[in-house]
């Protein structure tokens, strides 16, 4: 890999990196550092800056402030030819007249390579789309065509790859089979893969590090299984998964755990969060959740407890999804696994929603509007 003719890879770094279209602040003051040889995600919904700030990495837009820097090197003015990025595009962009090899071999040509065989062969084989050479695009599926774009992009050997939404074209059983050939290819050339995305599934599925993104700037960083288990607002919190969110005032704190008042329950929250008359939100997932009938005996692990009514029950085959309306008007969702062990609750039924007080996470304070408030500054994804 190109750098500087040292053969190794750097860090993506954004420092700053800022841009408006008018009066439109389409990225705000980003900074981020992606570690070289990462799969890295960047997620949220259409609006949130994720796909301007592929451009500017790639050199289709500039930024109107900031760097983009690989190592030590600001790239942020070069023309887009002269990064050592390449790009592939959900659209794959392959030249419908051309044959696979010369899809594959066209980035190779326009830099003066003449022999190009043996490469072009490497890259088929890398997308295993050996012997499908002489065809042409229009004679593949769309899971083949997406490789060949995957393959005309690596065979440049960059740095960094991105990824702009490359598998939203793709129904859903072949875009979960891409899921994992995606990763499977970065595992063996190496390279760091910048992958855009609105799907978190996909995602989750991928990347080693997400930054979830929301009005330009980056609401939380992390691993998968931290975004998920630990979201620190609301935001991030329903944009992965669904979560139950409730909010209430801290009336003591209890050794390790905060207790949280809402609507006149009580609910055991792990850690020392504020002080006694303090608003404070938090939330669990559905799935660590439980319904329980209202006269039944419960498991002595589960403190924390919220009557209600079951309101609507849904068999999805992997799971009985519950709905259940708290006193207050509130409601929570609960997923109960398919496992065969348990009767399900009915519609009208008395039950409570309980669950362990170390399943539920707090949540920072946000605004009343239910927007967000940008995270602190997470700058540096762990490699």
């Amino acid at each position: 890999m190109p750098d500087g003719g040292s053969g190794r890879l750097r860090d993506l770094r954004l420092a700053g990196l800022r841009k408006t279209f008018g009066d439109f602040v389409a990225v705000d003051d980003l900074d981020l550092t992606i570690p070289a040889g990462s799969f890295f995600a960047l997620l949220g919904p259409s609006g949130c800056g994720k796909t301007t700030t592929l451009r500017m990495v790639a050199g289709l837009e500039l930024p109107t402030s900031g760097q983009v820097l690989l190592g030590d090197e600001d790239i942020s003015t070069l023309r887009p030819y002269k990064r050592p990025v390449n790009t592939v595009f959900q659209s794959y962009a392959l030249f419908p007249h051309l044959t696979i090899e010369d899809n594959v071999a066209f980035g190779l040509r326009r830099r003066g390579v003449k022999d190009t065989k043996r490469a072009v062969g490497e890259m088929l084989e890398l997308v295993e789309l050996s012997g499908f050479g002489r065809r042409k695009p229009g004679q593949l599926s769309g899971g083949q065509q997406q490789r060949v774009a995957v393959a005309r992009a690596l065979i440049n050997e960059p740095e960094v790859l991105l990824l702009d939404e490359p598998l939203g074209a793709l129904d859903l059983k072949l875009r979960r089979q891409m899921q994992l050939e995606l990763k499977s290819i970065q595992d063996r050339v190496g390279s760091t893969f910048v992958h855009v995305t609105h799907d978190q599934e996909e995602a989750m599925t991928m990347a080693d590090t997400i930054a979830v993104m929301h009005s330009g700037r980056v609401e939380q960083l992390g691993t998968p299984r931290e975004l998920y288990e630990r979201p620190v607002s609301r935001y991030v919190a329903n944009f992965l998964g669904q979560s139950n969110c409730l909010d209430g005032t801290v009336v003591d704190l209890d050794g390790d755990d905060t207790v949280v008042d809402v609507h006149g329950v009580r609910l055991a929250l792990p850690g020392r969060h504020g002080r006694p008359g303090q608003p404070q939100s938090f939330g669990v997932r559905p799935e660590k959740a439980v319904v329980v009938a209202s006269s039944a005996t419960t498991d002595p692990a589960l403190r924390n407890g919220v009557p209600g009514t079951v309101t609507d029950v849904s068999f999805t085959g992997l799971s009985t999804q519950y709905v259940v309306r708290t006193g207050w008007g509130q409601e929570l969702a609960v997923f109960a696994q398919n496992d065969g062990t348990d009767a399900a609750a009915q519609r009208g039924e008395q039950v409570v929603v309980a669950w362990r007080p170390e399943h539920a996470f707090p949540l920072r304070d946000e605004l009343p509007t239910g927007d967000a408030e940008p995270a602190p500054a997470l700058a540096t994804a762990a490699p």
